[in-house]
């Protein structure tokens, strides 16, 4: 199992059988969790383990008992997930699972993601090197082993100057 040990967070809601989203037809008890990496999860019936909010609705039964698959959450993505397996992106049509709001990718594809006014998420993490990305997969920073490469990162070449490398 790729579940993780859960750390209920503050904000975990708790679905009881007369809330709107039970009535929705969300499996009752849905509830979210903070994952070992720092990330939003699912929790699953153990009360264990906390996948995160991306192995829901994937097509691979990573709980123990499946329920991160059941027929509930995932017959109509996004609208059958509860709000806290999802983040929007810059263009209201469009979403992300919410493990993928901050975690140095461009997601969204116009980095909404990974930037405000959208999204406000914490500087570069250890392995990250801040700058204007010219790779499409990155936004305002790259990994660091791809600093002093020979290959241009950053439109300003800090990567291949100024970035001190892994």
């Amino acid at each position: 199992s790729q579940g993780t040990h859960a750390e209920l967070s503050a904000h975990s809601p708790s679905w009881g059988a007369g809330s709107r989203r039970h009535e929705q037809g969300l499996p009752q008890g849905a509830q979210a969790c903070t994952t070992l990496t720092n990330r939003t999860g699912f929790l699953c019936h153990d009360r264990r383990s906390c996948i995160p909010a991306s192995g829901v609705c994937d097509g691979v039964r990573t709980c123990t008992h499946g329920e991160d698959e059941d027929e509930s959450l995932c017959r109509d993505v996004p609208h059958s997930l509860p709000h806290f397996l999802m983040a929007h992106c810059g263009d209201p049509a469009s979403w992300i699972y919410s493990d993928q709001k901050c975690d140095g990718t461009n997601n969204c594809g116009d980095c909404s993601d990974e930037l405000s006014p959208v999204t406000v998420c914490p500087p570069c993490g250890p392995g990250w090197w801040r700058c204007p990305s010219t790779v499409f997969r990155y936004c305002g920073c790259i990994p660091r082993h791809l600093c002093r490469d020979h290959v241009q990162h950053c439109s300003d070449w800090s990567d291949e100057y100024a970035c001190p490398g892994p």
